[in-house]
């Protein structure tokens, strides 16, 4: 691996750790990113590597809300399942969360297995990224302006309905069929519209992130056949640490301004993306 090997799998792990959690889409940047500074690898691998790098953007939340995410334990168990014996370890509202989880995955699981493959040679192009990138940039301003004197009905996850939950993993599941919706983008977009605040929505949407895109990866790893020198594995594990800590302050930093602001800023980015998107493509400068 080569110095400019080594940079370049840094900036892919930098973009990577922004772009997974803002709703800008990732998909979208990493096609950017390709057409103009490209890794020195097969197509095979640099799709395996762009799942590996999205792993280290995932551990960021594991590792970030541990806490709110492991469901046994004595201290600070709130909502025990039983007041004795092995009940005591169980947390019985972390259960609920991830049953409700489970919930929203259903569509994306069912959706993903079944038309993977196929979804990706239909829609994976210049044309359908740019669109859905204008499409929900228009969409976060659109329901921003409608929801912005309207107090949100939900402002916990906990308070997350199962209904609720199912209809998020439905939004997401937009992202799962067109690229450049972005996950995140949809989920939010999609929650906010229901009544659920942008923490409650935002924070969801990091947790239901965690089986679904680990789920993801290891259907495109267990997918892979090719052989991996150490060269390239070098590579993956830069980019995938470069992820996690980017990750883990974008995550942070977008938790905190959410808390002030809403995500009309996101929504014109996405225009103005989109836009430049179609201009790359119909120059045949966008490579995919």
């Amino acid at each position: 691996m080569t110095v400019i090997d080594f940079i370049i799998s840094i900036v892919y792990g930098i973009v990577e750790g922004i772009t997974e959690w803002l709703p800008v889409s990732s998909t979208g940047h990493m096609i950017l990113l390709n057409s103009f500074l490209k890794l020195n690898m097969s197509e095979e691998f640099y799709e395996l590597y762009l799942v590996v790098i999205q792993l280290g953007a995932i551990l960021a939340v594991v590792v970030l809300y541990w806490k709110e995410l492991w469901p046994f334990g004595i201290k600070d168990n709130k909502h025990p399942w039983k007041k004795e014996g092995i009940g005591r370890w169980v947390k019985a509202d972390k259960f609920v969360m991830w049953f409700k989880i489970l919930v929203a995955c259903i569509p994306a699981v069912i959706v993903g297995v079944l038309f993977d493959d196929y979804l990706d040679e239909l829609f994976y192009n210049w044309v359908c990224v740019s669109i859905m990138l204008i499409i929900f940039g228009i969409a976060f301003i659109v329901v921003e302006r409608w929801v912005k004197d309207k107090e949100p009905n939900v402002k916990t996850i906990d308070e997350i309905s199962y209904p609720q939950a199912f209809l998020i993993g439905a939004f997401q599941l937009i992202a799962a069929v067109f690229p450049g919706t972005s996950r995140s983008g949809s989920t939010i977009v999609g929650s906010l519209g229901i009544g659920i605040s942008r923490v409650a929505a935002a924070k969801f949407t990091f947790f239901l992130a965690v089986p679904v895109m680990m789920g993801a990866s290891l259907l495109k790893i267990l997918k892979y056949e090719g052989d991996v020198t150490g060269s390239e594995i070098a590579m993956l594990a830069i980019g995938m640490v470069v992820a996690f800590v980017v990750s883990w302050f974008v995550i942070k930093k977008l938790m905190a301004y959410i808390r002030k602001h809403d995500f009309t800023v996101f929504g014109w980015y996405r225009i103005v993306a989109g836009v430049l998107f179609l201009i790359l493509g119909i120059a045949g400068l966008l490579k995919m």
